[in-house]
């Protein structure tokens, strides 16, 4: 058994949400502080979080309430502590936004908003995304959901990973491994990064692999970091990326000077693919907190050393 009096400390965008909704959980001895430094359990979005972690002496969990933990992964961090993250949350969230922008492209439904103003009775041919080929960089839970997704709309979805293996429960009609990704660029119409940031991924599309693109759309929903900003525009000006819907970036919020912004062929949205909505997240914090009450392993646990 843990720790009987466990003290947890709630530092995200919407604490009084968060601290209302495990009050009313009434978790077996657990008692929330307002002192982080009496805290052994953390609640946390982790970019708020980061610059706090070596002063924690008694530190022994952070519950991340993102999927994304590189805020916190990417320093070099003293304090031995356990670090989860939310999965299996966010899938459903992803796939709105990937199909939903991929049928308001093929379909031209901006044309048709823009011709309704002038009144203007015009049919524009169309295509379908039924046949397409997605490729999903990263087939853990929500690449996984978005697959699912896709397919259920005809699909062809192919997938790439750091083993080539599908994933439990694939929804991949065929996988690649990371070594292959000229391979299945080249085969791709819609492309979707869900990859985390690591020393791996980091400008994994940049100019010369992105060249293997032919005319595909591109969607990141992992990381900006994934994506050269400069090879992708490179890669729209040689129309090997038909438009690039992007909704992470290197720095964010994005500067009010970037080329991005006016660019006809990129979309920008302000990181909102997926959010953490709070029940969600402490439906997963409940279950996670009974197993560390226990002396069980935690769902979720993030490697410091890889950042997923």
């Amino acid at each position: 058994m843990k720790n009987l009096n466990n003290s947890l400390y709630i530092d995200t965008e919407h604490n009084a949400t968060y601290r209302e909704l495990i009050v009313d959980l009434n978790l077996p001895d657990l008692e929330i502080v307002d002192d982080i430094q009496l805290a052994n359990i953390i609640l946390a979005s982790p970019p708020q979080i980061a610059a706090k972690l070596d002063t924690l002496p008694k530190l022994e969990w952070i519950q991340s309430i993102y999927a994304g933990v590189d805020a916190i992964t990417s320093k070099e961090i003293e304090a031995d502590f356990t670090l989860t993250n939310v999965k299996g949350i966010f899938g459903q969230q992803i796939s709105e936004y990937v199909i939903g922008y991929s049928l308001q492209y093929f379909r031209h439904f901006p044309q048709y908003s823009a011709q309704q103003s002038q009144q203007n009775w015009q049919q524009i041919p169309y295509e379908t995304i039924d046949s397409k080929c997605m490729l999903i960089l990263g087939t853990g839970s929500i690449g996984n959901q978005v697959a699912k997704t896709a397919k259920a709309m005809g699909m062809k979805i192919i997938g790439l990973n750091r083993s080539g293996i599908p994933p439990h429960n694939s929804n991949f009609d065929d996988t690649y491994h990371i070594q292959e990704l000229e391979q299945s660029l080249s085969r791709a119409n819609i492309i979707v990064s869900t990859l985390p940031h690591t020393e791996e991924t980091n400008a994994l599309l940049n100019e010369k692999t992105l060249s293997y693109c032919k005319g595909a759309l591109l969607f990141n929903v992992g990381r900006g970091a994934t994506i050269s900003e400069q090879g992708l525009l490179m890669a729209i000006e040689n129309k090997s990326i038909s438009h690039a819907f992007l909704d992470v970036f290197i720095n964010e919020p994005l500067a009010k000077d970037h080329s991005f912004w006016k660019h006809p062929s990129i979309t920008i949205t302000p990181h909102i693919a997926a959010l953490s909505f709070p029940a969600q997240v402490v439906d997963i914090f409940k279950e996670n907190y009974l197993n560390f009450q226990s002396g069980f392993r935690l769902e979720y646990e993030v490697c410091l050393n890889r950042g997923y």
